[in-house]
């Protein structure tokens, strides 16, 4: 039996950054569990990594939908 995957994508609110895919082939209990982390959404995240981010491409959030691709 074949199961969908997902795929994560950061997401920018600024028109000029477009979105990217940072993890595939997930579980949907996967894709759930990353974007649930507090360091997925500019708003909430406080690591260095995060801060440089969002100073250089704006509010930032992850999102996950079906990869349409893949099955596992």
């Amino acid at each position: 039996m074949s199961t969908e995957t997902y795929n994560v994508r950061r997401m920018y609110f600024r028109d000029d950054v477009p979105s990217r895919t940072i993890k595939r082939g997930l579980t949907l209990e996967e894709a759930q569990a990353h974007c649930s982390d507090p360091e997925t959404s500019s708003s909430t995240a406080t690591s260095a990594k995060a801060a440089r981010e969002t100073a250089a491409k704006g509010p930032w959030f992850d999102g996950y939908d079906v990869d349409r691709g893949r099955r596992r």
